[in-house]
């Protein structure tokens, strides 16, 4: 009991802290903000380096041998992780989960490789990153997340940027390779906005999330593979740690975090913020395999840069402010999950018991319309 006669919170656990983290709890609450920031930020820097990685790791298998490997493993490595930690195992939403797994891992990776196998393959890649575009507009028509203020300033930088690093009257290849990679984008946009919606039903535990998607949407991929591999996977061991680290790092961490990102983050934000992804890529090509850097290409960087500092400046609002009498509860100190507010005092519940009504779990995430 404090001063005032409340009851004083009970102290929360580790276990419950992360528990409540991967659930969502926090992940929508201010101070949750720089564990987003880091947690895009180190997603970014993994596949942004991958790029380097999966170019020398082609040099020893198919792209859908090497994509079915790469997805497979991941998916058991995050069913490993759910095993040690004592996860539950059970997919909590099975339709919208396979919806997911068919858009980000078969669409997004599956188109992607088509396109590196039909026509040119490191700028057409990058097409991909149209995807906060497609993001924002589908955040906006079907998640209700307007883009407002600094942000459309945001969105004109990275999409100069983005134009600029891809230099489009270079890009080479043929007409359907650019629309799979451009399709490949869209895919990945659209995942997004499953991922608001499973999250919009209740609290999803994460890396289950992750693999459950993950493993579905390999299926379509290992069959692909089967049927159309044409050349023996050289197992040396080059090969063996470009595998490893896109089963690992590039695959199974980096989806975990983006699904994090998603949870903290409104799906526009966080799809302009991963622009840093192919500025990483470009300059690690440049300091691992030689890649020159044009001039183009800086000043491309610069405004993706440019954007993601705009972003920063605004300070990234992270859900619609509620109306009327809701707002100042939504926004006051006891909004955090940490810091609910504290119940009537002893004498209170004694004078008035039939009074009192059934306290409602905190809104833990915005309603979105369906």
């Amino acid at each position: 009991m404090d001063q005032r006669g409340r009851r004083a919170p009970a102290p929360r656990s580790p276990e419950v802290i992360l528990m409540a983290v991967n659930a969502g709890g926090v992940g929508e609450k201010r101070g949750s903000m720089p564990l987003a920031v880091a947690a895009l930020a180190g997603q970014s820097v993994f596949l942004g380096y991958n790029w380097v990685v999966m170019k020398q790791g082609l040099q020893y298998a198919d792209p859908w041998a090497f994509t079915a490997l790469r997805c497979g493993l991941g998916a058991v490595a995050l069913f490993v992780v759910l095993l040690v930690l004592r996860r539950p195992l059970r997919p909590s939403q099975p339709a919208l989960t396979a919806l997911l797994g068919l858009l980000q891992t078969t669409g997004m990776i599956g188109l992607l490789m088509w396109a590196l196998e039909s026509g040119a393959a490191g700028r057409v890649s990058a097409l991909v990153y149209t995807m906060p575009f497609w993001a924002m507009m589908l955040g906006w028509v079907f998640l209700g997340e307007r883009v407002e203020g600094l942000r459309w300033l945001a969105v004109f930088f990275s999409l100069v940027g983005l134009v600029l690093v891809l230099d489009p009257a270079h890009l080479g290849g043929s007409l359907q390779s650019k629309l799979l990679a451009i399709g490949s984008g869209i895919s990945w946009a659209a995942s997004a906005v499953v991922v608001k919606r499973i999250r919009a039903r209740g609290p999803t535990d994460v890396i289950n999330l992750t693999a459950w998607q993950m493993l579905y949407g390999s299926i379509p991929i290992i069959v692909i593979a089967v049927f159309t591999t044409s050349r023996p996977i050289e197992w040396t061991g080059a090969f063996v740690a470009a595998l490893a680290y896109n089963v690992i790092p590039a695959t199974a961490i980096a989806w975990v975090l983006w699904l994090y990102v998603l949870q903290v983050l409104p799906t526009g934000v966080a799809g302009i913020s991963t622009l840093a992804t192919p500025v990483i890529g470009i300059v690690a090509a440049a300091a691992v395999l030689g890649e020159r850097v044009t001039t183009l290409e800086a000043f491309g960087i610069a405004c993706i840069l440019v954007a993601l500092l705009v972003l920063m400046i605004q300070g990234l609002p992270l859900r619609r402010r509620p109306k009327g009498p809701e707002a100042a509860g939504a926004t006051g100190e006891g909004a955090g999950l940490a810091d609910r507010p504290p119940g009537p005092s002893e004498g209170d519940r004694q004078a008035t018991p039939s009074s009192r009504q059934p306290e409602s779990p905190p809104d833990r995430m915005p309603r979105v319309p369906y």
